[in-house]
């Protein structure tokens, strides 16, 4: 996995930092030094043996992690390969939108009809994917920055715009917290774009909201669905109408 490589490169580097050769290493771990390089070059290193390791440069695991999260560009967008491995399997995209949402794996499997193993192996490629990095015991680290979004014209939007935004927009808008408004008007670009950043801000508002409510019971929570959208735009039944 990704996440394993760049551990395995995160020891590399404390090792050097150490002055500690592959030799000196297989002598503290009584190792014979041609087993040691070969586990570094298969990237094939069990916890047992990181444990070892980590008390050998007199550090922890948590350290090594940190660096590691550290270490991992997070990504504003995905390449089109990744979305097309993302939504051509419905339960892969699934455990990707619980994963933006930081659901547990618990969560996943009491919410959805999907097992325990279906999950971890959609983790498991999430994780190649680069969309997380996967951690001991099914936990994960999500590795897409604050600003992320799907690509414009890319085939998760495409399948959200065939499959999602008309079931959306079927309901009333009129229960308790729910809101649906329309606004039309001409507005200056430079105003445009503040408007653009404001409602950028709300987004990740309402983000923020939902990962510091994710300790509350399940009865005082609702899945909420925020929808922001605004562009240069004409309604088509108009304009045929337009001079």
């Amino acid at each position: 996995m990704a996440s394993t490589q760049a551990l395995i490169q995160v020891i590399k580097n404390e090792l050097k930092a150490a002055g500690l050769t592959y030799a000196a290493l297989a002598g503290e771990l009584q190792m014979a030094e041609s087993s040691v390089k070969r586990m570094f070059s298969r990237g094939e290193m069990p916890l047992s043996r990181v444990d070892e390791i980590c008390r050998v440069l007199k550090t922890d695991f948590a350290a090594l992690s940190r660096q590691v999260a550290e270490a991992q560009p997070e990504r504003r967008e995905l390449t089109l390969e990744q979305e097309r491995a993302v939504v051509a399997d419905r339960k892969l995209l699934l455990v990707a939108i619980c994963c933006m949402s930081q659901w547990s794996l618990e969560q996943m499997v009491g919410h959805y009809r999907i097992t325990e193993p279906e999950v971890i192996r959609h983790l498991a490629q999430l994780d190649r994917l680069g969309i997380i990095a996967l951690r001991p015991l099914n936990r994960y680290r999500l590795q897409l920055a604050k600003g992320f979004r799907w690509r414009p014209h890319g085939p998760v939007m495409q399948f959200f715009r065939e499959d999602v935004v008309q079931d959306f927009y079927s309901g009333g808008f009129d229960g308790e917290a729910e809101l649906l408004a329309l606004v039309h008007g001409q507005v200056a670009p430079r105003h445009a774009i503040a408007f653009q950043e404001r409602l950028q801000r709300l987004a990740q508002d309402f983000a923020q909201q939902h990962l510091s409510d994710r300790a509350l019971p399940a009865d005082q929570k609702r899945p909420m669905t925020l929808l922001i959208g605004m562009r240069a735009w004409l309604f088509g039944a108009f304009r045929d109408m337009k001079r």
